[in-house]
């Protein structure tokens, strides 16, 4: 990581040469690469180096035909992806690729990998471009760079939509450079050169190697490579991308040789554990033992922090035992007052009524309500931090770097030159790992005791103080006459989803934290540009009415998505049975286009859609589309025991424009599917006067293999000619909601309303 800085800064202040020119005209695809210019710069003797900054590019229209169609939502012009992708594009090409006199070619990452495969998929593409074998590239996570201006913000399903391109185009660049290099040492023209297997080969069985070619290729030497030279590859040559490869650093994982936050050997950095108040938002009044804490045995130091008391120890036993002895005066939080009940009670009176009266019509109406849920990835909240008189350095698994430097030099008051932020790859996120709360109290604690050290949220902090996903009301109103649905409309009021990360640097942090405005516009933002019905419902509207409680909330996974899309689904089946129509059919007569019913059709077909089941089994469908892919579910219930249905079976079709991994891709979808079975079912966190009740898996009812369906199929459809990855991250989510939902309705007879349906508070909870 260290070593990296220096690169990072090289990259554009020490540029030797450049050239521009136009790419290969001939590709296509929703967004013509291959017609920007590109510059690549070469840096850093003795390795070749390169950094490619990329133009504009234009955006295109989506089919759309029905009998009562329904304009495009505003997600279908732009949607958060495409925002993020143009707020980013002036610096998305501002990417570093090195190759070493190893020959191996190293690429510096700047997004976050928390468990989704994104490190897989970008050496993919890497080795795709450099036609080298996958095993010669090394994906490192990059440190905070300031200069990458909105483009170092892992969300949104955006990191492999936003670096195809850029990727390709860099690694084509330094490849192109390979080519030149040695044809200059065979007197001969690239044009008469190939490469294979990070060789370049040319006439009467000549080549050199990566290894060989990577010093004199790094010299100081100007020269303008052909279009030829630099061009990505058609996709059609493509013979990586889009075959199923395995993680890289699956053994690591699995044989505990990953490192992440806590593993990190950083010289002195001592244990350190926080106790934090018994409601949320919660403020210390006084410390009534902190002498006689400090004397506890490996105690180094007790220091108050803005969230709690913290406590520096040898051991993080030494660490625990010491902050459970803490005797702590607290001052009250910010929601003391509130439990499930009351939140509803508001949430229920925020929702924005349905406008449209059924005069004349048929009408399908219904409410639903959504828990908060827990992020609750595997690695609880964690940073390293050495914070000294005129510098810090921060470790963390990190998901919006820039705005965590940012905002942890302005709270230390140094200059933000003077702060470095480290990213590490983080033990899952599902977007919590949004916020840097863990590295800016690390800096904090760090800074007080004037010592570094390691900081580690307990698992039942992690579950009660950390981010969940709001809870939320829905009102859906359906009216539909002669075989249409005429209009759709569906309000929606949410507990504030917290959007401080902003853009992922601190002029868009700063403007979401304005009192008139600031977040709640952002959400709005997210909302319309997230959240879209994709069938011909006629006159189809989205309202979005977030209640503000300060409470700890952020992005989960799908966002709105989630719970806006499974609620929709479930009323999806319930107009079908009204009009008398079988719900595939339903769906396949109102969606819009032949991709969507594609995926829709596979399901149906290998899930047996329509076979006969004993009672207390039932089968559910549903559908999803999101940043340019989409996706159909058809799961099987066992829900014999209502109160303990488990899915039996799961098929799933996705289609994301061009996979780059499709076993990745699976992947991604068997978690989505998980998620949805977890918050369908059964997790969710209860709020009892100001704090979750939940603080550990035991009580937080995720999913377990018990609970996971034994039969799993999953298709991943063939790319889209010309077409470019659409996002994954989320995608699996709603759908299998809907289809959970569905099936269980169908199995039980009842219509679910309140989710997870299955929501008891059957445990003991930890003491506050």
């Amino acid at each position: 990581m260290a070593g990296a800085d220096g690169d990072a800064g090289t990259a554009g202040a020490h540029a030797t040469h450049s050239t521009s020119g136009e790419a290969d005209p001939g590709e296509g695809g929703p967004r013509e690469h291959g017609r920007r210019r590109f510059l690549t710069y070469l840096v850093a003797a003795p390795t070749l180096a390169v950094a490619t900054s990329i133009g504009s590019e234009t955006a295109a229209p989506s089919e759309a035909q029905a009998a009562v169609p329904s304009p495009p939502a505003p997600a279908d012009i732009l949607d958060l992806g495409d925002a993020l992708i143009l707020a980013g594009k002036p610096t998305s090409g501002l990417l570093v690729l090195k190759v070493d006199e190893e020959g191996t070619v190293h690429f510096r990452l700047p997004r976050e990998e928390v468990g989704q495969g994104l490190t897989t998929a970008v050496a993919m593409l890497v080795a795709e471009e450099m036609d080298t074998p996958l095993e010669n590239v090394r994906v490192q996570l990059d440190d905070a760079r300031p200069e990458l201006l909105f483009n170092q913000l892992t969300g949104g399903s955006n990191s492999i939509r936003s670096l195809y391109g850029p990727i390709r185009h860099t690694a084509a660049a330094a490849r192109g450079r390979m080519v030149a290099t040695a044809a200059r040492r065979w007197d001969m023209k690239p044009e008469a050169l190939s490469v294979r297997d990070g060789q370049v080969v040319g006439p009467g069985g000549r080549s050199a190697s990566y290894a060989s070619l990577a010093t004199a290729a790094a010299g100081e030497r100007t020269e303008e490579l052909s279009d030829a030279l630099t061009a990505t590859k058609p996709e059609s040559d493509h013979k990586l991308v889009g075959v199923p490869t395995s993680r890289i650093d699956a053994r690591a994982i699995v044989t505990g040789q990953q490192e992440y936050t806590l593993d990190l050997d950083v010289p002195g950095a001592k244990p350190t554990m926080v106790r934090r108040p018994p409601t949320l938002n919660g403020t210390v009044k006084s410390v009534r033992n902190e002498a006689a804490v400090r004397g506890m045995p490996g105690v180094l130091d007790v220091v108050v922090v803005e969230t709690g008391v913290a406590v520096v120890a040898e051991t993080f036993g030494q660490a625990l035992d010491g902050k459970e002895a803490l005797e702590v005066s607290w001052g009250r939080g910010s929601v003391d007052d509130l439990s499930d009940d009351g939140i509803r009670k508001k949430l229920r009176a925020a929702a924005p009524p349905v406008a449209v009266p059924p005069v004349l019509t048929g009408h399908t109406d219904a409410e639903f309500d959504f828990a908060f849920v827990s992020h609750a990835p595997l690695e609880s909240n964690s940073a390293v931090a050495d914070v000294r008189k005129d510098s810090a350095t921060v470790w963390s698994g990190l998901k919006s770097p820039v705005v965590a430097q940012q905002t942890i030099a302005a709270d230390l008051g140094l200059p933000q030159d003077k702060v470095t932020v480290h990213v590490i790859q983080g033990g899952g996120s599902f977007g919590r790992r949004l916020f840097f709360d863990a590295a800016l109290e690390a800096a904090r604690i760090s800074k007080k005791s004037r010592r570094p050290i390691r900081l580690m949220w307990s698992r039942i902090d992690d579950m009660r103080h950390g981010r969940m996903r709001p809870a939320t009301h829905h009102k859906i109103r359906a009216t539909h006459t002669l075989g249409n649905v005429i209009s759709f409309e569906h309000s929606v009021a949410a507990v504030e989803t917290d959007f401080r990360h902003g853009l992922g640097e601190i002029l868009s942090a700063t403007a979401a934290k304005l009192p008139v405005g600031g977040n709640a516009s952002l959400a709005q933002s997210i909302f319309l540009t997230t959240v879209k019905t994709p069938y011909n419902f006629g006159a189809t509207t989205h309202l979005l009415n977030e209640v503000q409680l300060r409470m700890p909330t952020a992005s989960w996974r799908s966002v709105y998505s989630a719970n806006t899309r499974g609620a929709e689904e479930i009323i999806v089946d319930e107009i079908a049975k009204k009009m008398g129509k079988d719900p595939v059919a339903f769906r396949r007569e109102f969606l819009k286009s032949a991709r969507q019913r594609a995926v829709l059709d596979k399901v149906a077909e290998d899930g047996e859609w329509g076979r006969k089941m004993p009672e207390g089994f039932a089968q559910g469908v549903a559908f999803h589309e999101e940043y340019k892919s989409r996706t159909a579910c058809l799961v099987e219930i066992d829900a014999r025991d209502p109160k303990a249905p488990r899915v039996t079976k799961a098929v799933i079709a996705v289609d994301v424009g061009r996979p780059v991994n499709p076993r990745g891709l699976e992947a991604q979808m068997l978690g989505g599917l998980t998620d949805a079975i977890s918050t369908t079912l059964r997790a969710g966190l209860h709020i009892d006067k100001g704090l979750p009740l939940e603080g550990s898996y035991s009580q937080f009812h995720y999913a377990r293999q018990k609970n996971s369906p034994p039969d799993v199929r999953i298709h991943v459809m063939p790319a889209e000619e010309g077409g470019e990855p659409g996002g994954a991250g989320e995608l699996g989510v709603p759908a299998a909601v809907g289809a959970i939902a569905n099936a269980y309705a169908r199995a039980t007879g009842t219509k679910p309303r309140s989710f997870p349906v299955n929501f008891d508070v059957d445990f003991d909870p930890f003491p506050r």
